[in-house]
């Protein structure tokens, strides 16, 4: 069954859509976007378009998934479940909120063929998606290499396709970081509990980065490096320079020393409230999976719906939406979104 076709007043929707651009403008011009956005009187819940460096994403989706074994063994990772959505919906709606519509999907052959099943060519959510192969486990910094053509000399983010990023306050941290690719390269850390099983990140008396180490023996500190990165369009000349390690894979943490000992490593720290879930363990799928599961259905909010956040951030419009909708069958899924649009139609009648 089709969406209701219920008339509503398009004319103001359009109209108070471009208000959201004209302030949106002009709140770059004076440099107080968000101030002047608290005082906007918009349609519906829409957030200001992102004014970061980065304009292009890369998903890493490859790898073997052998954490998650026998699960992957017939399906590539990022196509589980987290909760009631693929895990590959996280990583895509963290790029989609910081303003990211052009991105590139890096997986296995075999893994691009079911991705492209899922994710098309993105215009359903007002994207523009191209995919490329990653033969074997050469490391996560093997992306730049094999998306050098796809960056073309421009900043941009990496996230690993396993990565959920959720919580109060976490889209002005992701903004933070990604303002730092204009000239260096920008991480995301995370306080956790056993900081020998990631990436840590020390830093000195003055904030400044000057320490990573991969899983260490004595953490230096309790700041996990996550799977996002935001990068200058250097990082791909550094990463031609860069020495597979001992496991014959051309290592992030390497690239990022780079950076640091250039004094151009920059960090956000995910604060009190948000959450990060490197979902490539069964404890850690389940983890993000309830967790998911509690914040939808106790405050009846979505969780990385590409469709939903494609309309709040105005990369489709309400017809593009329906249509989306419209396709799906019937399912708690399709139910969500068509809440979110009777949401939108009553606001603007």
């Amino acid at each position: 069954m089709e969406l209701s076709q219920t008339p509503y007043c398009l004319e103001r929707f359009h109209e108070k859509i471009a208000q959201r651009r004209r302030c949106d403008i002009l709140a770059r011009t004076l440099g107080r976007q968000y101030e002047i956005w608290r005082n906007v009187s918009l349609p519906f819940d829409v957030y200001p378009l992102p004014d970061t460096p980065c304009r292009r994403g890369i998903i890493l989706a490859g790898g073997a998934g052998s954490r998650l074994a026998p699960m992957t063994r017939a399906i590539n990772k990022h196509l589980l479940p987290v909760y009631d959505k693929p895990m590959i919906y996280y990583p895509l709606t963290t790029l989609m909120m910081v303003g990211i519509r052009d991105i590139l999907i890096i997986s296995s052959e075999d893994g691009i063929f079911n991705l492209k099943r899922l994710c098309g060519d993105g215009s359903q959510w007002g994207l523009r998606i191209e995919y490329a192969t990653q033969d074997g486990a050469n490391g996560i910094a093997e992306a730049l290499l094999i998306g050098e053509q796809f960056i073309a000399g421009e900043p941009f983010a990496l996230i690993l396709g396993d990565n959920v990023f959720y919580g109060h306050g976490m889209l002005e941290t992701l903004l933070r970081a990604a303002a730092h690719a204009k000239h260096g390269a920008g991480i995301l850390t995370y306080n956790v509990a056993t900081p020998e099983d990631y990436g840590v990140l020390s830093v000195n008396s003055e904030g400044r980065a000057v320490g990573l180490v991969e899983k260490p023996t004595n953490p230096s500190s309790n700041q996990a490096v996550t799977g996002l990165y935001f990068y200058c369009a250097e990082a791909v000349a550094m990463t031609h320079e860069l020495q597979p390690s001992t496991r014959g894979e051309l290592e992030i943490t390497d690239l990022n020393r780079c950076f640091m000992e250039e004094q151009r490593l920059y960090y956000e720290e995910i604060g009190r409230g948000s959450v990060w879930f490197d979902a490539g363990t069964a404890e850690s799928l389940f983890a993000a999976g309830a967790y998911i599961e509690i914040i939808q259905n106790r405050q009846s909010i979505g969780v990385a719906f590409p469709e939903e956040v494609a309309l709040r951030f105005g990369y489709i419009d309400v017809d593009g939406f329906r249509s989306t909708v419209n396709i799906l069958p019937e399912c708690r899924y399709r139910i969500f979104l068509e809440a979110v649009l009777r949401e939108i139609l009553n606001e603007v009648s």
